[in-house]
């Protein structure tokens, strides 16, 4: 999803954003909309744009929230409803219909059923068409199944896509390009622009380094797939 906020500073705005969604900041991307510094008669002001790494969260065009938007929203989820056999055989044919109108032959499989999350494997033998280069392919199936849950009112629920076990041999890779990148960064103290990566893999990168305590990590550019900088911390 993606919210705008506004404060003072940027941390004001920051700390509305982590009070009203719920979240630690590391669970989502910030956006840096306008600042306008303060002066003798005019208070200075930062608006920023928080993607979170959830179904609507690849919106473009986002409308402003309004201050009860979040009461709005929990009246049209199911936050703690537990996902019916019924729903999850619709996502099921919705991803089904998807692929079979892309040309491609797979089996849609419930893997994993949590409260919040729920993940589904993709497997026949189209996987490397499905999964895309990049797995951008599969990230836009993924979007496509989130989208569907909010339709279907559950929101607070999030759909995991995968395919011959992708996601989590990506996973393995960008942590073990993570502590590679850190050793040189701290051993040349020079910083490092890694490749653009979509919310949850730059989540994965800055979670990964967040405990070394000589580097640290940022965002930066703008859009979906951001680039994450890998720095030297005196």
């Amino acid at each position: 999803m993606v919210y705008e906020f506004e404060g003072k500073t940027e941390k004001e705005a920051i700390d509305k954003a982590v009070a009203e969604l719920n979240l630690s900041v590391d669970k989502f991307d910030v956006e840096i909309l306008e600042v306008q510094k303060g002066g003798l008669f005019k208070k200075g002001m930062v608006k920023i744009r928080v993607h979170v790494d959830m179904p609507s969260g690849l919106d473009e065009n986002p409308a402003p929230i309004a201050e009860n938007a979040g009461d709005n929203a929990k009246e049209h989820s199911h936050p703690h409803q537990i996902v019916t056999s019924d729903i999850i055989e619709k996502m099921q044919t919705f991803l089904a219909e998807i692929i079979e109108r892309m040309g491609y032959v797979a089996e849609i499989h419930l893997l994993k059923h949590e409260a919040d999350e729920l993940t589904f494997k993709i497997s026949g033998p189209d996987s490397p068409h499905i999964i895309g280069k990049k797995g951008k392919t599969l990230d836009a199936l993924q979007l496509f199944a989130n989208i569907y849950l909010v339709k279907l009112n559950y929101g607070d629920v999030r759909a995991v896509v995968d395919c011959e076990n992708y996601r989590r041999h990506k996973e393995e890779t960008i942590i073990r390009m993570a502590y590679k990148v850190a050793d040189r960064v701290a051993m040349t103290k020079r910083s490092v622009l890694l490749e653009p990566m979509n919310p949850y893999e730059r989540r994965l990168v800055h979670t990964t380094l967040s405990n070394i305590s000589s580097i640290e990590t940022k965002s930066e550019g703008d859009g979906l797939y951001k680039q994450v900088r890998v720095l030297y911390k005196k």
